[in-house]
């Protein structure tokens, strides 16, 4: 019997850009560790993408998520700043849809997650724009203490 797929599994084929995240991802992972520590992320290893990543802190008990560093055009795409902010308390729209689920399911799963946003012609303006994320999870502090995220 085969397992079921992990919510927001990553597939076999996914933006290259999106690779390119989670292949600096890997290139963190300490010796055989099952995820980078989130102190050894450096946004400027990917300096065409910055626009285009987030970091976002984790909290536990119960469990939150707040924006720390969110890429311009990320920003630009939701029409708002939304650094520092828990990502429970802002409205959902492009490009955040299934941001609390997705990051909860990496955070669960120890492991990356991917999801991809395909707006429907009939979409609510708040909810138009085709797009696709990446979440990451890394260690810090004892627990998944940060989320590397890139949306293209």
């Amino acid at each position: 019997m085969t397992p079921p797929a992990r919510p927001y599994s990553v597939p076999d084929k996914i933006e290259p850009n999106l690779i390119r995240v989670l292949a600096y991802w890997e290139s963190l992972k300490r010796s055989r560790n099952d995820m980078p520590f989130w102190d050894d992320v450096n946004l400027s290893m990917l300096p065409d993408l910055s626009d285009k990543l987030m970091l976002i802190d984790v909290f536990e008990e119960p469990l939150r998520l707040r924006f720390n560093i969110v890429g311009r055009e990320l920003t630009d795409r939701y029409g708002g700043d939304v650094h520092s902010q828990f990502a429970d308390k802002i409205e959902i729209r492009t490009p955040f849809q299934y941001l609390l689920s997705q990051g909860s399911a990496a955070i669960e799963g120890r492991a990356p997650t991917y999801y991809q946003h395909v707006s429907e012609k009939t979409a609510a303006p708040h909810e138009s724009g085709t797009y696709s994320r990446i979440l990451l999870p890394m260690w810090g502090d004892g627990h998944i203490g940060m989320l590397l995220g890139a949306a293209v």
